[in-house]
């Protein structure tokens, strides 16, 4: 009998996943951390081959420990790291460029040069979204762009795009689906957030073909099969969603007013409003929470800090603070406070509710008494003034 489902977990700065049984115990779990890439200042990319990679050994790994086949599974579920951008050559699967991560600014001046034409509004009252290089839409466009060859390539429907569930999804099922969820493709400034599909007029602002996009599928339904290949038995697709949303869900944020805040690589407050989307008078943004079925979505505003967990890893891999990301926490409380020591972590420019994309990281207050300690104090109470 079919009594567990496969999770998969693809995050920004490792791919994970978990066997659950239908009482949602966990079974099994493996976790595998990827390079990070930062090719230019602002610019911020992954290997979407080491992507599909590592998320494939993972799930093979959580089999191996629980003990159990491709047969054993009764359904696949993904949740992801969501406006990471993926452009991928239709024929052999592969990547035509390495993937833009959602952190990645090198679309500034585009996305400056949008709002001085006076598109603001319009996008954000079709997509609830702002513009910002945080979304997808312009990570596209400057792959088109830049790549020789993409954009006529694109016209000709020899490249797909997808953020990384459909990517995931392109290579589990070799190719037989391209499609995501309504609460990844929310997240791209291309998606009419009360229709739910593709919106010819954004796609002509961002000059990206509707040839390249994905099917936009429902976050609860069965809706392709893995190739055998890779668990040993086609296993039904039947759950996607961005990790935020996913989050929000498995938190119980069915009715409107129920918040969760969770803290990643960033930090990420999600509250449900309901089945009608609206704007926030507190410069959020308004997203897809959840679709299920035929049933109509649900809708929720989010509020998006984009440094979180990453200045652990920051600490940890930079500047060799500490040699494990837990063993932060002793270090900063080893001392009482943070000796009047801020820190600013705006590595790749600040989320909600200011949304500058030329914010810089800031250290200051430091003096000749300052220690490792303090500042590691410091990095952690900037999560918690963040999302305050």
């Amino acid at each position: 009998m079919n009594d567990y489902i496969l999770a998969l977990d693809q995050g920004t700065s490792s791919s994970r996943a978990l066997i659950f049984d239908r009482r949602g115990g966990t079974v099994a779990l493996a976790q595998r951390e990827f390079a990070q890439h930062y090719p230019n200042p602002g610019w911020v990319e992954h290997d979407a081959a080491e992507i599909w990679e590592t998320e494939l050994a993972v799930a093979r790994e959580c089999l191996q420990k629980a003990g159990l086949t491709g047969n054993d599974i009764a359904a696949l579920a993904i949740t992801n790291q969501r406006e990471t951008t993926v452009l991928w050559d239709r024929a052999t699967g592969e990547p035509v460029s390495p993937a833009i991560v959602w952190q990645d600014r090198r679309t500034t001046k585009r996305v400056e040069a949008l709002e001085a034409e006076g598109f603001e509004p319009l996008v954000a009252g079709k997509t609830g979204l702002r513009l910002d290089p945080y979304f997808s839409a312009t990570k596209i466009e400057w792959i088109l762009d830049h790549v020789p060859g993409a954009r006529e390539r694109a016209q000709k429907g020899e490249i797909l795009f997808g953020t990384i569930d459909a990517w995931l999804i392109w290579k589990l099922t070799k190719g037989a689906l391209h499609a995501t969820d309504i609460t990844n493709a929310s997240r791209t400034l291309l998606c009419d957030l009360r229709s739910g599909q593709w919106d010819d007029e954004l796609l002509d602002i961002f000059r990206i073909p509707a040839g390249i996009l994905p099917e936009i599928i429902p976050s609860s339904q069965a809706a392709g099969y893995s190739d055998p290949e890779w668990f040993g038995a086609a296993i039904p697709i039947a759950g996607v969603a961005g990790d935020q949303q996913a989050a929000a869900f498995g938190e119980a944020c069915f009715h409107p007013g129920t918040v969760k805040n969770t803290y990643g690589t960033g930090g990420f407050l999600l509250m449900n409003i309901g089945s009608e989307p609206r704007a926030s008078v507190s410069r959020l943004i308004t997203t897809a929470a959840y679709r299920i079925g035929d049933e109509p979505p649900s809708y929720a505003l989010e509020g998006s800090v984009f440094v979180a967990g990453a200045v652990v890893q920051w600490l940890r891999d930079e500047m060799g603070f500490v040699k494990r990301a837990k063993d932060i926490e002793p270090l900063a409380r080893s001392v009482k406070d943070s000796g009047g020591v801020y820190f600013v972590p705006a590595f790749t420019g600040l989320g909600a509710p200011h949304w500058d994309p030329d914010a810089r990281g800031c250290l200051i207050g430091l003096t000749r008494g300052t220690t490792r300690a303090h500042i590691a104090r410091a990095a952690l109470e900037a999560i918690a003034f963040q999302s305050a």
